[in-house]
């Protein structure tokens, strides 16, 4: 666990937490941080979104799409 990484010989340096991939990977393996970060990029999709989705003249079926295509996959 106390092992250094070098590249090319440059040091790699050590870090409680990194972000890889929009997951936020912790060395103590905790997840909260991460899912917190998924709700939230969730909320700004859903903000980002609502104009189509709280539109009363657009149909239901594209509010569905929308949704599934925009919101779904940010907190999932």
């Amino acid at each position: 666990m106390g092992r250094e990484v070098t590249i090319d010989g440059m040091t790699i340096p050590k870090v409680e937490k990194f972000k890889y991939l929009n997951l936020i990977i912790q060395q103590n393996e905790d997840i909260d941080e991460d899912i917190n970060q998924c709700i939230k990029v969730g909320w700004h999709r859903w903000k980002y979104a609502s104009g189509v989705l709280c539109d009363k003249k657009m149909p239901v079926g594209l509010k569905g799409k929308v949704c599934c295509m925009v919101v779904r996959p940010v907190v999932l």
